[in-house]
């Protein structure tokens, strides 16, 4: 029908040269169309707008030259008859020459319709920004974790790969890359053949084999949905063209690169040699380029990892044969790269300092929000020093395995410089991955009861009102009596009474009847000011305690407690904990600062009381009546503060001890709270964790003596020989009286608050 209409048009054409309708128009309307259409149904040759622009401009022509003829005839009919014949032979034939102009441009509109109404613009390849898992690491630069959300991804310029890795992703995927314009119609017929033909008719040796080029593949990876329908292949055939005409070819191999999946949660040829190789794709050698190159096409199968790791290697072969036969390598580098033997990275859950990273994550979901953190490519730089790390964790797991048979189950601890707030080091639990034993429970974090540890706050407290560490005080029975509770009769640690004490001996030596005396003298509340001033951030209510939380009743957690020490290392100035260096995007921009806020130190208390707390806890003979000339707690050679505190229970034993620029914090107990069978502060538990931990920081560290503020003199307390001194506030020494008692300060200091 559309021949005999042609032969019609030329025929008119012919008898009626005043006719602006010409065969060349007429090829356009109607030729023009279907041939288009022909080549996007079959090869997909076309760019989609180049063909709408030129099916509207010739969809206008159309209208014009129909509404010109009709014009046309009608003038001639008022003016010259026509022969019947022909007038009858123009009518019956305009029918099939409508349908033959109009059928191709129906099938254009509903081409473009139904299949291009809805694409993606190509320039959203660009635009799109891939999920980039964020890389924690510490001080030093040794990655610690990666946080993604479903895709573990790390971008990697084409320019920083070598040349053999390129290679045999072109061998791999698509040899003929650089010299098709998105879809190669011989890949296409290719795989047909092979997919259709050879495994239909089971010839041995079959493997799928895809079509779709490296342009089509990023198409359909990023632009489009999964789906395997025709009008999904279709898109990605117009797509992949439209892409080939807006990037270069380098700039699409190095979006696929970036983009395609290895199996599991690797993408991007980047992360995929780091999951397997445990290296960086520019270190990749030509047998293991060869067989990541080959697990896109189905990476559970190929994988080395999975139930038939041989495939992998089968895979790895035809990927070198395909370098061979495309010119990229030589007969016998093949050969090298197959008796290669591949060294793979251990699977699983890659984290170091587990208890730590987890902190860290959470501070970043809290400022930067949980779409960057898991998808944003961040990277962070810590405070941690993974050795000092290590060595608090082989410390914790070799007391622990000495305290099997006395039901302690879980240590944790932190390392900290005072001077700065960082954190050093963050051991949660013995276990991390230990389930059983909740060991993903960060004791760092969790409240517990402080036993003595908590001691100083109250000591403080009485310095700050004007007592000197050589002020005495009674160690002996009392009881206190409250409206609707019963009497409360605090107890020794050790069960017996001291008789007259100072203050020093009595902190030094952890007395519990002197540090409830010295709380119920000064208050309760002005203790809970002066801790929150410190560092405590649990004791939101001061109506739930009583004497007994200078005893260790109220809850805290290590890091507001490490933090209490931090002041008396600091001389009285807080420094606010921190655990982050520096933060970058993935284009490196900085987005937080490696230094710490000028204004974030504040003195929090006398520098002179901060002295005189650190000259007690460092004197060996002021706590030689509890803790005995050898205690663990002695360091020789070593100038530090250390004190211990364990609940009556048995729940918990603590540690804490440091230097000018070092803190070391420990603890052993159990999660679930049960008791621990045998542990005594000092002796066992915490303290040697602590002893060991800080003797091997300071190896190599020599402590330096801390120098006493210049208010604070040095007098002589003792009448006997030898004799013993003490630090006081210039002009508030005492005059050497060995009968004094405390008792009647503490009468003085009560009546004066009154």
């Amino acid at each position: 029908m559309c021949l005999l209409a042609w032969n019609t048009m030329f025929v008119m054409r012919k008898k009626s040269p005043k006719s602006s309708l010409s065969i060349t128009k007429v090829f356009k309307l109607i030729g023009l169309p279907a041939y288009y259409l022909f080549r996007l149904g079959m090869i997909g040759l076309l760019n989609y707008i180049h063909l709408l622009k030129i099916f509207i401009q010739q969809l206008k022509s159309f209208f014009f030259n129909l509404s010109h003829i009709l014009k046309i005839r009608k003038v001639k009919r008022r003016s010259k008859a026509k022969p019947r014949r022909q007038a009858r032979i123009h009518f019956r034939l305009r029918p099939g020459l409508l349908f033959c102009m109009l059928l191709p441009c129906t099938l254009v509109v509903g081409f473009f319709f139904f299949i291009l109404r809805d694409l993606p613009s190509v320039k959203l390849l660009a635009q799109n920004q891939p999920s980039l898992s964020t890389k924690i690491y510490d001080r030093h630069g040794e990655l610690l974790y990666q946080i993604y959300k479903d895709e573990n991804r790390s971008l990697i310029k084409l320019a920083e790969l070598p040349q053999h890795v390129v290679d045999s992703v072109l061998a791999a995927e698509d040899k003929n890359f650089y010299h098709h314009f998105g879809v190669d119609p011989t890949g296409i017929l290719r795989a047909t053949y092979k997919n259709f033909v050879n495994c239909k008719l089971g010839f041995e040796n079959c493997s799928p084999e895809g079509g779709s080029t490296i342009t089509q593949q990023l198409i359909k990876n990023t632009l489009l949905s999964p789906e395997k329908t025709l009008v999904r292949k279709l898109k990605e055939l117009v797509l992949a063209i439209q892409t080939e005409h807006t990037y270069s070819k380098d700039q699409i191999l190095e979006m696929y690169l970036n983009q395609v999946g290895y199996g599991g949660t690797a993408y991007g040829i980047e992360e995929a040699s780091r999951n397997f190789f445990g290296k960086s794709a520019k270190d990749l050698t030509l047998a293991e380029t060869a067989m990541l190159s080959g697990l896109p096409i189905s990476p559970t199968i190929l994988s080395p990892f999975g139930t038939n790791p041989y495939l992998g290697k089968i895979r790895q072969q035809q990927v070198l044969e395909n370098m061979v036969a495309s010119g990229y390598i030589l007969e016998d580098d093949k050969v090298k790269a197959l008796s290669t033997p591949l060294v793979f990275h251990p699977q699983g859950i890659s984290i170091r300092a587990p208890h730590f990273v987890m902190y860290v994550k959470d501070l970043l979901v809290k400022q930067y929000g949980e779409s960057v953190v898991a998808r944003g490519g961040l990277s962070v730089t810590t405070t941690l020093d993974l050795g000092i790390q290590d060595t608090l964790a082989t410390s914790i797991n070799e007391e622990l395995d000495k305290l099997r048979n006395l039901h302690v189950q879980n240590g944790a601890g932190m390392v900290v410089n005072p001077q700065t707030g960082e954190i050093l080091a963050m051991v949660g639990s013995r276990d991390f991955f230990d389930t059983s034993n909740d060991g993903q429970v960060n004791i760092v974090l969790q409240k517990r009861q402080p036993g003595s540890s908590i001691k100083p706050i109250t000591y403080a407290l009485a310095l700050e009102r004007g007592l000197s560490p050589s002020s005495t005080i009674d160690d002996s029975p009392i009881c206190y009596r409250s409206p609707a509770q019963p009497d409360y009769c605090p107890k020794n640690y050790d069960g017996r009474y001291h008789g007259t004490v100072t203050l020093r001996t009595a902190l030094a030596s952890s007395y519990n009847i002197p540090a409830v005396k010295l709380l119920n003298a000064y208050g309760l509340e002005n203790m809970i000011t002066l801790a929150k001033r410190l560092g405590i951030t649990t004791w939101e209510d001061p109506s739930r305690f009583g004497l007994s939380l200078t005893l260790g009743g109220g809850e805290i957690t290590m890091l507001d407690l490490a933090s209490v020490y931090s002041v008396f290392a600091n001389q009285g100035t807080k420094v606010p904990f921190k655990s982050i260096l520096s933060v970058h995007g993935p284009t490196g921009s900085d987005l937080a600062g490696r230094s710490q806020p000028a204004d974030s130190a504040v003195e929090v208390l006398s520098p002179t009381i901060a002295y005189q707390i650190n000259s007690i806890l460092s004197d060996s003979a002021a706590r030689a009546p509890a803790f005995g000339t050898n205690s663990v707690l002695n360091l020789p050679g070593k100038n530090v503060a250390v004190k211990t505190g364990t609940t009556n229970s048995m729940r918990d034993n603590w540690t804490f001890g440091y230097t000018s620029d070092l803190l070391v914090a420990t603890w052993v107990g159990n999660n679930d709270n049960t008791p621990m069978s045998a542990v005594a502060s000092g002796i066992t538990g915490a303290s040697p964790i602590w002893a060991k931990t800080m003797t091997k920081l300071l190896v190599d560290s020599p402590t330096t003596p801390l120098v006493p503020p210049s208010n604070l003199l040095k007098a002589r307390v003792s009448c006997d020989e030898p004799a013993r001194y003490d630090y006081f506030i210039a002009g508030k020494a005492p005059k050497l009286d060995c009968s004094q008692k405390i008792g009647t300060l503490l009468e003085k200091a009560a009546a004066t608050s009154q």
